[in-house]
């Protein structure tokens, strides 16, 4: 059952109160990983409806994820203490051009939440260094984010240099932001596209468990 207090309060994006309930949960026995996946997942995926009701706006999406960062910092030392494998490790950043890091964000969020290890390499990121972070983290999978139009030739740019660097087939490419869509991401060679931050995570889901996601 979710706990309700905990689902509004990222939902509506109130991040001390967030993590004071996560706190009060945990003292009172709360298993992290039902947390997680029962309470805090389905909150944010709510959040990603309602952007595309247009109920929400940019404005309500940070609050939210600032809320979900907030819920998950008492969770992470519990989860790490357990030695549980994360689901899958994903490098991310907003391709070269791009300075906005509010979708971005957001799928960081979900995709923590769902158990993934998450790099975040920030913002205008060059091709060259997703290669250098793919070399040192070994991830499954790299999401690229643009939201200005100008930038979406890095997104190309971006696989170009990492199949020259002989590391595409040990990565699936992920892609998302304003401007982008399935059309695009199959012309540059992407493995995927998400609409919504909760595609997303969808995709990364299926990627390191498929069997999961269809069942």
């Amino acid at each position: 059952m979710r706990v309700e207090e905990l689902f509004e309060a990222i939902v509506v994006g109130h991040p001390a109160l967030a993590q004071s309930l996560v706190k009060a949960r945990l003292g009172a026995g709360a298993d992290p990983m039902l947390l997680i996946s029962e309470t805090m997942i389905p909150a944010m995926i709510e959040v990603g409806h309602l952007y595309q009701e247009e109920e929400y706006f940019v404005r309500e999406i940070v609050l939210s994820s600032r809320a979900m960062t907030a819920a998950m910092e008492p969770l992470r030392p519990l989860l790490a203490n357990t030695g549980a494998s994360p689901m899958g490790v994903v490098v991310t950043g907003a391709v070269k051009g791009d300075i906005h890091d509010i979708g971005k964000t957001l799928v960081i969020s979900m995709l923590e939440g769902a158990g993934f290890r998450v790099i975040d390499l920030g913002v205008n990121v060059k091709p060259s260094r997703f290669v250098e972070a793919i070399r040192e983290h070994r991830p499954q999978i790299v999401c690229l984010s643009a939201l200005l139009t100008a930038a979406m030739m890095s997104m190309r740019a971006t696989i170009q240099a990492i199949d020259r660097a002989g590391l595409r087939d040990s990565v699936k490419i992920l892609v998302g932001g304003a401007p982008v869509n399935h059309k695009f991401a199959q012309e540059i060679g992407a493995d995927g596209y998400g609409y919504t931050a909760a595609d997303a995570v969808t995709l990364a889901l299926a990627i390191v468990a498929p069997s999961a996601v269809a069942a």
